[in-house]
């Protein structure tokens, strides 16, 4: 779809489009990503030191808000976290409890997270806004802010690329964007939150973008 088309559309209709998309590759998205972070260290290691930040906090409780199939989220309850995962994606999130059914997973969307106010250590966003119109971004992160503590913490990953703009691309489930690092680092600001640390690593696609991790605390 065309990046004006999509960023004209309600939150809620593009949402229902992705909420399609991811439904009817389910199966295909969890063989290939459930253990794609076996080959990533650098991912992997960004996700352990949320974690133990998270820990620090006093308040383990912590969403992983895009869950997919719930690998990441079992692997914050592997860290040490009382993580939970939450998707738009029924299908995802039914995967997610048969994959992993000692873990909590409900379906939600971004804007509208099923939790309290300042009720969470940590909020886990791997790749789960890249979907996003820029212009509905700073809603969600908003969303997210809610349900921190003081002192919380978001991990975002997301495709980084060079220039001053966000650059709309055809992913291989639905629309998608990828982020210049300082322009993603300044929502966040925006947003209340303190980024304090970042990692760029290597292309994560033949489009060649970066994987990109910013780290954020809720002062």
């Amino acid at each position: 779809m065309d990046a004006r088309v999509l960023a004209s559309l309600p939150m809620m209709e593009y949402q229902d489009q992705t909420r399609a998309a991811y439904d009817g590759v389910v199966e295909l998205y969890a063989s290939m990503f459930a253990n794609r972070l076996e080959a990533q260290p650098f991912s992997r290691n960004m996700i352990a030191t949320f974690a133990e930040l998270v820990r620090e906090t006093g308040n383990p409780r912590a969403a992983d808000v895009g869950c997919g199939p719930g690998h990441l989220t079992a692997m914050l309850h592997d860290l040490g976290l009382d993580a939970f995962g939450l998707d738009l994606s029924p299908g995802m999130v039914d995967h997610a409890r048969r994959a992993h059914p000692a873990l909590r997973f409900d379906e939600a969307r971004m804007e509208a997270l099923p939790v309290e106010d300042s009720a969470l250590g940590g909020v886990l966003a791997h790749y789960s806004m890249i979907h996003t119109p820029p212009g509905d971004l700073p809603a969600l992160l908003a969303e997210q802010v809610r349900v921190l503590v003081p002192g919380g913490l978001l991990l975002v990953s997301f495709f980084a690329t060079d220039g001053s703009e966000p650059v709309h691309f055809d992913h291989k489930v639905t629309s998608a964007y990828s982020w210049p690092v300082d322009r993603f680092a300044e929502l966040l600001a925006g947003a209340g939150l303190v980024p304090f640390a970042r990692l760029l690593h290597d292309p994560a696609s033949e489009r060649g973008f970066l994987d990109a991790h910013l780290l954020a605390r809720l002062p």
